[in-house]
């Protein structure tokens, strides 16, 4: 396979061609990024080089569908980061309760791990039943399975884990049923959670927020792209509202970090100047 002859002049017809066949746009990704996921893709399919892989994604939307999958980011996991939530339990919950109304905003959230963790953080501090979760992402088929909140055994013992060592106030086992190999979040958890979908690159403010999660998700975008996902948070925000961004991200080079107070610098927490 013509690994070192794929050019990123091939690379950028592609996402050009995806762009305008389907809408979704990935030219400002990071480019290391979305090298590595297309000649993943490219060797799995039997794809002789780019321009073979293009017509494919053209003419089949099955494949298109395959790709865009790969080229999408879902990994995630409950309480990713343990002494994030530590800080968020301890820094942001104080804030958020001096609010009537909480309106939070998940942005990029996969296949919905996180969501349900600040579902159940909310729930603890006596606060879900006067907040709204936007859990959002591009990607459909994530959303679909985050909506279900089925997710396998297997992850459970490392759930139940990140979730001790966050500040959890009770047993993990009390906010999800076991059914055979799988469990089920508790539909106390799903019913202030509003799912929808919403592309970070190409659409507009989705609402005015009092806490905006998106973390590890930036990373994966250029320096342009991310100071203007930068630019939607802060228009997204209420003045005194909450930013957390993931570990290896940060405001610093953005044209709105002057706006914004280190709240908690070490866990890339930023609080809206009034």
């Amino acid at each position: 396979m013509r690994y070192k002859e794929t050019s990123d002049l091939e690379i950028s017809l592609l996402l050009e061609a995806i762009y305008r066949k389907y809408g979704y746009d990935f030219r400002q990704y990071s480019q290391a990024h979305i090298r590595r996921r297309i000649m993943s893709r490219m060797v799995m399919s039997g794809f002789e080089d780019i321009s073979e892989m293009q017509s494919t994604v053209l003419n089949d939307e099955s494949f298109a569908a395959t790709l865009l999958q790969d080229l999408s980011i879902t990994v995630t996991e409950m309480f990713r980061d343990q002494s994030f939530y530590k800080s968020l339990r301890e820094n942001v919950i104080p804030i958020l309760k001096t609010y009537p109304f909480i309106k939070i905003w998940h942005a990029g959230c996969a296949t919905g791990q996180e969501a349900y963790s600040m579902a159940i953080i909310l729930q603890e501090e006596g606060l879900y039943d006067r907040s709204i979760i936007y859990a959002t992402d591009f990607n459909q088929n994530a959303l679909n399975h985050a909506k279900e909140g089925i997710y396998s055994t297997s992850l459970i013992k490392e759930y139940t884990t990140n979730y001790q060592l966050s500040g959890g106030k009770e047993s993990f086992s009390n906010y999800y049923t076991s059914n055979y190999d799988n469990v089920i979040m508790n539909q106390s958890l799903k019913k202030n959670i509003v799912w929808a979908n919403h592309n970070l690159v190409t659409d507009s403010v989705f609402a005015e927020v009092n806490l905006i999660l998106c973390r590890n998700v930036l990373i994966y975008f250029d320096r342009e792209l991310q100071n203007n996902v930068q630019t939607l948070f802060y228009n997204s925000l209420i003045n005194g509202g909450i930013l957390c961004l993931g570990a290896k991200e940060s405001l610093r080079f953005s044209d709105v970090y002057e706006k914004y107070t280190e709240w908690d610098p070490r866990q890339r927490i930023f609080k809206k100047k009034y």
